[in-house]
């Protein structure tokens, strides 16, 4: 699936470090507004120890993990949604994405300079949904002369221009739509066609220092703020350096930090989720794979991801949860517990699902 997360904040945040991180690319990190021009995009693999499990059990060659797709857009500076800085170009940018991370600066360092205006983590947050909301008000503004001749002519339903006033409304108090939508009694659906971007799901990247991440208080503060998005807290220096070690290196200096996981894990596994993504699972002796569905496909839907011969042909899907499986040690013996079923059409796919599918080419 073809779903992007667009990374942005001001310019010098470590916006650029952290997807040099997160991609082992060699995107230029430089120490200067605008160093990120054309936006960059980095397929992330998904942290899944399933995998190694599934292929001690099948005896795979192989593993295959689902993968999440991160986008590195140019630093915004204020008055983008006036065309400040390269504003119009990121801005569309920004819309093209299908949730947006944005990295904010919670560290301390007078080498990298700050853009003017930028002191304290909450200032910077402020600064980039002001733009965003303002992009946003600008894009219902212009939509709204067609919106209501349609209503009237009732090529759309009135819910339509009912939610977008609704939405203008809320933006309007400074408040964006991901954080007030369900509160106001939005249907962000309804919103859809406009691409609003501050409709789109938010997660939080706090880039921070050692300090930092001892900072429970600090934490807790910045997670309030920024609620219902998940908050995650790196230090993207640190994560870069921890990418070029093997992966017992890489736990010994973890667990010296006293950090039971990376972050860079961590900001995959929230994305794919924020996304409203999950995943189901194959194996055999070529390979064990985890294939990526959005929540609440269903089996034949699933199938199509593999091939469209598997969902047009598609009569039935041999299931077994993964936990069940890894109890039973083989199919054979998860066969014989009666822990293996066939689902039809209809049946609605869990986050670790086995499958085989059954299909007429």
């Amino acid at each position: 699936m073809a779903l992007t997360i667009g990374i942005v904040g001001l310019p010098n945040v470590g916006k650029s470090t952290l997807f040099n991180a997160l991609t082992r690319a060699e995107v230029l990190a430089a120490n200067y507004p605008f160093a990120t021009i054309d936006p960059n995009v980095g397929v992330v693999p998904l942290p899944d120890p399933r995998l190694a499990q599934l292929a001690s059990v099948f005896g795979s060659e192989k593993l295959v993990p689902a993968t999440v797709s991160f986008v590195d857009i140019a630093g915004i500076v204020k008055g983008a949604s006036e065309g400040e800085g390269l504003g119009n170009k990121f801005l569309a940018n920004i819309r093209e994405a299908d949730a947006i991370c944005q990295v904010t600066r919670a560290f301390s360092d007078p080498d990298v300079t700050r853009v003017e205006g930028s002191t304290t983590p909450e200032g910077d947050m402020e600064t980039i949904s002001t733009e965003l909301i303002l992009a946003d008000l600008q894009t219902i503004e212009n939509s709204m002369q067609r919106l209501e001749k349609e209503t009237k002519r009732k090529t759309i339903e009135p819910s339509v221009l009912e939610n977008v006033l609704k939405a203008k409304e809320l933006l309007e108090t400074g408040v964006t739509l991901y954080q007030g939508a369900e509160k106001a009694g939005i249907d962000v659906a309804e919103l859809r066609e406009l691409q609003l971007m501050t409709a789109k799901p938010f997660i939080y990247v706090f880039n921070t220092d050692e300090e930092g991440l001892a900072d429970e208080a600090m934490q807790k503060q910045l997670r309030e703020l920024v609620a219902p998005a998940e908050a995650i807290f790196l230090d993207a220096k640190f994560e870069a350096e921890l990418i070029e070690l093997d992966a017992d290196e890489a736990a010994e200096m973890l667990e010296s930090t006293g950090q039971d996981e990376a972050g860079l894990d961590k900001l995959a596994r929230v994305g794919f989720d924020t996304l409203g993504l999950q995943t189901y699972l194959t194996a055999g002796p070529k390979e064990s794979r985890a294939w990526t569905i959005p929540k609440g496909a269903t089996a034949p839907e699933a199938a199509g991801v593999i091939h469209t011969d598997f969902q047009r042909g598609f009569i039935k899907a041999e299931i077994v949860s993964f936990d069940q499986l890894m109890e039973a040690g083989s199919m054979a013996e998860a066969k014989a517990h009666g822990w293996v079923r066939m689902e039809g059409k209809d049946y609605v796919m869990r986050d670790g699902d086995v499958v085989e599918f059954r299909f007429n080419v």
